[in-house]
């Protein structure tokens, strides 16, 4: 009786999903409403029809708010005043010349992923595209290709990284669950990633070429100088925040928490290196780039900055709100549940942690939920050598970037800093995604065969 009940509930739930993500494409998309009440509208709505008792759904939309905005509020807020004060000052353009100067106009899809695939190993995706960004744009206008091209190309490269390889928070921690070696699932993690960023690559520029009109022109940020600055001075800015980001990730991995409380220099390296200060002091280095003449216009472009990032807070937010409440319904745990009586081998790892993200949207929180699961059973799957379970780690990995599309902060990063409509997302990024998540788990597989 109890099992036909939670299959039966399952299903619900699962058509609820479905559901709810057209409700939001169609929303978006057709009737042209603001994705923020799209987003929260589909929330809501999932919440009352699953039967959340009714208190606990408002709690629910304001912790997916909070969330959201702990996570990456700052960020957003930061980064595109950077942004704004790199376009105002004419740097994207100056980094956008010397790009093209160093690569033919037909590779800029291909430098912008490969810069994506460089910058991704120790930043996260969205704090990579919300600083490239501005970049992006300029490349767009610079050269032939259309945004759903250049946009996805640089948002799968960071995604392949940010799920594969630690220090990336979901897989970093699936390791210290499942008890893998972080050495070897790093190593791993970066041979696989390689392959799995050019399936992104190439799907990007196959399937981005398809679209048109799906890029809402951005109103022209009037370059407010006469001279661009020097292509270094431009690219300072950027990288640095890149590199303290870096550095802090690096030196941590070599580094106990106890050692690192006593020490002041690294306490200082930590601090420098935590990504909201580290934006800050990109912002400082942009003033920089700002002539004499123009100091005064600051305080606007500063006030423009944190108008335009209002909007994309309020956007990626609800997102989270979504996401929170598919969690709250419990429908990745109950799939979970329906499928372990099934022996999958290695193929067990990857499902498990595909419908959790697919289901809830973020990919930190399906690898950690799914590593978990399945830790209990991993002698039951015959997944007990060193190697099997550097595999499975990453089995998991691969099935948390599948499918990335409305639950998921990252997708609205993307949508929203590249002015795609979300229909014209969901067809290049989050198909990409789904491209990227086989081809990870088919390498996998064969490496696994090739060894037992």
């Amino acid at each position: 009786m109890h099992h036909s009940y939670l299959k039966s509930m399952t299903y619900y739930l699962i058509f609820l999903l479905v559901a709810s993500i057209s409700f939001i494409v169609w929303a978006t998309a057709y009737m042209k409403l603001n994705a923020f009440f799209a987003l929260a509208l589909a929330a809501l709505l999932v919440g009352v029809l699953s039967g959340l008792p009714l208190p606990s759904i408002v709690s629910t939309l304001k912790v997916g708010f909070g969330h959201t905005m702990e996570k990456i509020g700052l960020l957003i807020i930061l980064g595109t005043t950077l942004g704004l004060i790199l376009e105002k000052t004419g740097a994207t353009t100056s980094m956008a010349n010397a790009i093209l100067k160093l690569v033919n106009e037909n590779n800029a899809p291909a430098a912008i992923a490969l810069t994506g695939f460089v910058i991704g190993f120790p930043i996260f995706c969205d704090s990579g595209f919300i600083i490239l960004s501005g970049l992006n744009h300029s490349l767009v206008k610079k050269t032939k290709h259309t945004m759903p091209v250049m946009a996805a190309a640089l948002a799968t490269s960071l995604y392949a990284v940010h799920c594969l390889v630690p220090p990336h928070p979901g897989i970093t921690a699936a390791v210290g669950t499942v008890g893998g070696d972080l050495g070897m699932v790093m190593l791993w993690g970066i041979i696989l990633a390689a392959p799995v960023a050019l399936i992104g690559y190439f799907w990007s520029v196959w399937q981005g070429k398809g679209i048109s009109h799906a890029y809402i022109e951005q109103e022209e940020v009037q370059i407010a100088v006469d001279t661009l600055p020097s292509a270094v001075l431009s690219f300072l800015p950027v990288f640095l925040p890149i590199a303290l980001i870096a550095f802090k990730s690096i030196v941590f991995l070599f580094v106990s928490k106890a050692l690192a409380e006593q020490s002041f220099s690294l306490q200082f390296i930590a601090f420098i290196g935590e990504p909201v200060m580290a934006l800050a002091i990109g912002i400082v280095f942009s003033l920089l780039l700002i002539q004499k003449k123009y100091r005064k216009d600051l305080s606007h472009w500063l006030t423009d900055g944190v108008e335009k990032a209002g909007m994309i807070l309020a956007i990626i937010a609800a997102g989270g709100m979504f996401g929170e409440m598919l969690q709250a319904t419990g429908i990745g745990k109950n799939l979970g549940e329906l499928l372990s009586g099934y022996a999958l081998g290695i193929f067990f790892p990857f499902v498990i942690t595909a419908i959790l993200k697919t289901a809830q949207g973020s990919s930190t929180v399906a690898i950690i939920t799914a590593s978990s699961l399945i830790t209990p059973m991993l002698v039951n799957l015959g997944l007990t050598t060193p190697m099997d379970i550097t595999l499975t780690i990453l089995s998991m990995g691969a099935g948390s970037m599948m499918i990335s599309h409305a639950n998921d902060a990252y997708f609205w990063v993307i949508s929203r800093f590249s002015n795609l409509e979300t229909s014209a997302t969901l067809k290049v990024y989050s198909t990409a995604t789904l491209a990227m998540a086989f081809t990870a788990q088919i390498i996998i597989w064969l490496f696994f065969n090739y060894l037992h």
